[in-house]
């Protein structure tokens, strides 16, 4: 029999510690976890053909992070572009041609494409004549007036108030004269008159004539003078009044 161990007596034998359980192998592990997670494939670049540009800092401290600048250049067209990598081209200066069904569009072949259009001829013929026709009834009634009641005879016509308080000739004295002459006739008396009154008269027909051509015609009479010739028409009228004021120019003067 083995003697029984007293009190305060040390033996050989210490207690086994508790069982711990064992780490799970590779296998287990997995299976618990589920499957591993797949890596994925970054994510392609837009244009890998172009080289990444200059690195600046975010904006403020909040974000120290680099952010990348695209490089400079041209930026590639849409899918499908003839020229991919071309620039897109400029439209040519010039009038914007108005839109198919617009009022001033013009008929496919005309020879002007962005010129206005004329009007439609669907007036009538009396009123297209109306405003020629007035015109030169309102011009013939002055004429037969002023034939008919004589300028050289005073009291009929009030005086020039240039020549009545400078004795100055202005580029319309004579006038009345003038076309007095002119009615009767007198084509020497009235150039004596004033020569330049006769030269607008003649002016005066050719545009009257012009006119009333276009109104058969249908289409608008239009005189549009550029600057020049403004300045040119008053630099006659000042020449004009300058000689018939001078010593060799008396035979302008009515």
């Amino acid at each position: 029999m083995d003697p029984q161990p007293t009190a305060g007596a040390v033996t050989d034998e210490t207690p086994a510690p508790p069982d711990r359980p064992a780490a799970p192998g590779p296998e287990e592990a997995r299976g618990a976890e589920g499957p591993a997670p797949v890596p994925e494939d970054p994510a392609p670049e837009p244009f890998p053909d172009r080289a990444a540009g200059p690195v600046r800092e975010g904006p403020g401290p909040g974000n120290p992070e680099p952010v990348p600048v695209p490089a400079t250049g041209p930026v590639p067209p849409p899918h499908g572009h003839p020229h991919p990598y071309a620039p897109t081209p400029v439209p040519a200066t010039g009038p914007v041609p108005p839109p198919h069904g617009h009022p001033h569009a013009m008929p496919h072949g005309h020879p002007h494409p962005y010129a206005p259009a004329p009007p439609p001829r669907n007036r009538p013929l009396a009123l297209r004549l109306l405003a020629p026709a007035g015109t030169l009834a309102g011009v013939a009634a002055a004429f037969a007036y002023v034939g008919a009641v004589d300028p050289n005879e005073p009291g009929h016509y009030p005086v020039c108030p240039l020549l009545r308080f400078t004795g100055l000739y202005c580029p319309g004295c004579g006038g009345l004269r003038s076309a007095h002459a002119f009615v009767h006739g007198d084509l020497p008396t009235a150039l004596g008159a004033n020569a330049l009154a006769v030269a607008g008269y003649g002016l005066f027909a050719v545009l009257i004539a012009i006119w009333l051509v276009r109104a058969v015609r249908g289409i608008p009479m239009r005189v549009d003078l550029s600057p020049a010739w403004w300045w040119g028409i008053g630099a006659v009228l000042a020449l004009f009044t300058l000689v018939r004021n001078l010593p060799f120019g008396s035979a302008l003067v009515p």
